[in-house]
């Protein structure tokens, strides 16, 4: 099946000959390389550059080892670039390149040179890096397929593509693969040899067996509330592990490190400020969560709200999890202080939106739990509810927007309706 991931594609385009250094970032295996040395490479030679003007290397492959080292690479390049027209540099898993930064910076100087680059760990993309870059490093984050990706490949009507994707994911190979067993060894396989295999390796992990129990407990907990304080509790009371504050929060960011994880802070509205303590953590692709446990937890609530949180970023946002305060009447007729969550925050520019993942709406009672956080915000911006049942897009007696999820995942304008 060929993805035309015209997301990543338009952003590629529009950033050619822009002066800046493209690093093309995302999870090992989400279509990274394809992107660059399949579909943009067509598109390089479709508008007319020649092969000699497009310089590819894959560090990955063995038959490139002798251009790990940072030296060499650079005058490898440097030898091709023979004339004054305009080359095109691709380079694939760049982090593998020792002091590759300098690499990037040296082809800088090179005015006929536009360089595009990708890495799996966004280690690379830390504070430090960038600054050297001097503000010259644009980043393109590249994430597993989205359902309006995925859905061309699946033979069958949109509910049961929507149901394989919350079981299976995104992640490209696994369309080209037909049964369950398959897909399911697949992903498990993916997340052991390739990913745990790469944080132990980068990071020289002792302790294996207490970074796979974390790994389980987060993916038991997507869509809640927690921090490293919680989590030590729960090894102690649950499992019986010694397992420190400062270690958790360690291997929480290794995994952020590969990709595997993202948070969401807690943003009181009101006050118009973050909460430090609790978050939320959503996996990047839903089939890599449910295969780690072996396909036993799936509980479509959190699911669809992982897999809208991921469409809110591909999309461009920044996404929060909301709280609102505010007084109410308790049943003994004491008026008290409670938050109300709001699932997602979202933020582009001026743009704001509220968003509320309810699986189902049955009911008024339902209806009042669902809205009790968005009728309390006071500002205009735009409230919404996604439920997973089929129904048409309306608006309740609140002007609260209610979609159901594949009118928001197909349309890339669903926020807007």
């Amino acid at each position: 099946m060929i993805f035309d991931r015209k997301i990543y594609m338009d952003k590629l385009i529009s950033s050619k000959n822009n002066s800046f250094i493209k690093i093309i970032t995302g999870i090992r295996r989400c279509g990274k390389s394809y992107l660059l040395f399949k579909l943009f490479y067509k598109h390089l030679l479709e508008t007319g550059i020649d092969k000699k003007h497009i310089i590819k290397i894959q560090l990955d492959d063995m038959k490139n080892i002798k251009l790990l080292d940072a030296e060499k690479l650079y005058y490898f390049i440097k030898d091709k670039i023979k004339d004054r027209k305009k080359y095109y540099i691709l380079l694939d898993e760049i982090q593998l390149v020792k002091n590759f930064e300098t690499v990037l910076n040296s082809l800088l100087h090179i005015e006929n040179a536009d360089t595009y680059v990708t890495g799996s760990n966004s280690k690379f993309l830390s504070k430090d890096i960038i600054t050297e870059f001097r503000g010259r490093g644009y980043e393109i984050r590249v994430h597993p397929l989205t359902f309006s990706e995925f859905l061309p490949s699946f033979k069958g009507d949109k509910n049961a593509a929507l149901k394989e994707y919350m079981l299976y994911g995104g992640m490209p190979a696994v369309t080209e693969l037909k049964t369950g067993e398959e897909k399911s060894n697949y992903l498990k396989n993916l997340f052991d040899t390739v990913y745990l295999k790469d944080v132990a390796e980068r990071y020289k992990l002792n302790n294996k067996e207490e970074f796979n129990e974390l790994i389980n407990t987060v993916s038991s907990v997507i869509g809640s509330l927690t921090n490293p304080t919680k989590l030590e509790n729960t090894f102690k009371s649950t499992k019986g592990i010694i397992l420190s504050r400062a270690t958790i929060q360690n291997y929480l960011e290794y995994l952020q490190d590969c990709f595997l994880i993202e948070t969401a802070l807690r943003y009181d509205i009101k006050g118009r400020q973050y909460i430090n303590t609790p978050l939320k953590y959503y996996f990047t692709d839903v089939g890599l969560r449910n295969a780690r446990l072996g396909f036993r937890e799936y509980e479509q609530t959190h699911l669809m709200e992982n897999i809208i949180f991921n469409e809110l970023k591909v999309r461009g946002y920044n996404v929060d999890v909301g709280v609102v305060e505010a007084f109410v009447t308790g049943k003994n007729g004491v008026r008290q202080r409670k938050q109300f969550e709001v699932d997602f925050v979202c933020n582009q520019g001026s743009k704001r939106y509220y968003i509320q993942s309810a699986f189902a709406i049955p009911d008024e009672e339902k209806m009042k739990q669902e809205t009790n956080s968005l009728i309390r915000i006071d500002d205009s911006f735009k409230k919404i509810i996604i439920v997973r049942d089929m129904s048409p897009v309306w608006h309740n007696n609140d002007g609260i927007l209610i979609m159901d999820i594949q009118d928001f995942l197909l349309k890339p304008n669903s926020l807007e309706l």
